[in-house]
């Protein structure tokens, strides 16, 4: 796409509040853009390595209980200390989260990169299956099925408008694309360096990669960190949006969405997850006044087969691809009366 085009469409989701006055579509886009966040962390994993993470909402729940934790302070028994932590400001605790996520994301990466293919998944799985049970059953620190509740809002100072608390849809929707937007900056910068380089010839023959002394394991290691630190911070701009988090936020199905997203968008490429993540973020909120619940699941999954089956590199490939199709046609027909004077 043009160097132009993701200013342009900053811009274009800049102004949505301004002519969208429905409340309720401005929650649906903050939900979507924040499991777009989510995805294209996954797309650093799956699209430019290869490497399939089906417990990548592990790093999400993370981000999001302890960011929650942090801001709302907790007193636990820990082998038989007491550990007191007074409620911090809500950027420490996003903060905190993204770091733990982070490391997470290193201990995974460290452990399951010495093998691949089925193995990895089971790993991922596994981990995903265990941080929801230790979410579930501590509830000493988490409530359990309880759940956290009253989680407090963002706070940030910012020039002209002087301390803000997101407490509205509007300043949330924001506070959600310029996340959005330096999440799409840093994994674009990481693509584009030497180690995104690395993690595309790992992805395309391993053995040859290794043969010309890329360090295998390094580099996927360094990818998962970046990748779970990005979900990490998805996973905590859920918990002070929705302010309530319980171990749902554990759900198989939410990894299934990301996976979805990064598929139909088109794995391997920047806007792979944006495109997958809107088309599938705001479908079933159109199929809501369409069809009876039992037809959505219907046409959300046809939808899902016809794409797959018609573009299996993805929406963006496909359209990438129709795009140098026509500048080819274009430059031939332009070349064709000098060759017919010639």
């Amino acid at each position: 796409m043009s160097r132009f085009a993701p200013w342009a469409v900053a811009l274009f989701f800049a102004s949505v509040p301004l002519w969208i006055g429905d409340q309720y579509f401005l929650h649906i886009l903050i939900s979507t853009g924040i499991f777009i966040i989510a995805a294209m962390s996954l797309n650093l994993l799956l699209g430019y390595t290869g490497q399939l993470s089906l417990g990548h909402v592990a790093f999400f729940g993370i981000g999001a209980y302890t960011s929650a934790l942090v801001s709302l302070g907790f007193d636990v028994n820990l082998l038989g200390w007491t550990v007191t932590l007074a409620p911090k400001p809500v950027w420490v605790g996003l903060l905190c989260g993204i770091v733990l996520a982070g490391l997470a994301g290193w201990f995974i990466g460290k452990v399951s990169f010495k093998v691949r293919g089925a193995y990895f998944v089971i790993v991922t799985i596994s981990f995903a299956e265990v941080v929801r049970l230790v979410a579930l059953n501590w509830i000493d620190l988490t409530e359990g099925p309880m759940a956290l509740n009253n989680i407090p809002p963002l706070t940030l100072w910012l020039p002209w408008l002087g301390e803000t608390t997101f407490w509205r849809k509007t300043p949330n929707y924001y506070l959600i694309l310029v996340v959005g937007l330096v999440a799409f900056e840093v994994i674009r910068r990481l693509v584009q360096s030497r180690l995104g380089r690395s993690l595309i010839a790992l992805r395309e023959n391993e053995p040859l990669a290794m043969s010309v002394g890329i360090d295998v394991t390094r580099a996927l290691v360094v990818a998962t960190v970046i990748s779970a630190a990005i979900a990490g911070a998805a996973g905590g701009l859920y918990a002070h949006y929705i302010r309530i988090v319980d171990p749902d936020v554990f759900l198989f199905i939410y990894t299934v969405t990301m996976v979805i997203m990064v598929v139909v968008g088109g794995k391997g490429t920047l806007w792979g997850p944006v495109v997958g993540g809107l088309l599938f973020g705001i479908l079933p909120d159109f199929l809501r006044d369409m069809a009876a619940p039992e037809v959505q699941w219907v046409i959300y999954g046809a939808v899902m087969i016809v794409i797959v089956f018609f573009l299996p590199q993805g929406i963006v490939p496909a359209v990438n691809a129709w795009l140098r199709g026509r500048g080819a046609s274009s430059r031939d027909a332009a070349a064709t009366p000098g060759e017919d004077r010639a």
